[in-house]
């Protein structure tokens, strides 16, 4: 499972087992993703 910003800025490797903490996790979605909380839940 890779996350891509539509504009294709970053990708998000996702590692099966590994956790990722709520802060980075935030941090990811606003920052690096540019979208809202909802935003992003609409892609997962």
């Amino acid at each position: 499972m890779i996350f891509k910003h539509p504009d294709g800025r970053k990708t998000i490797p996702h590692h099966a087992g590994e956790e990722i903490g709520p802060g980075l996790l935030n941090k990811i979605i606003k920052k690096d993703l540019g979208l809202t909380r909802d935003d992003f839940l609409k892609y997962v």
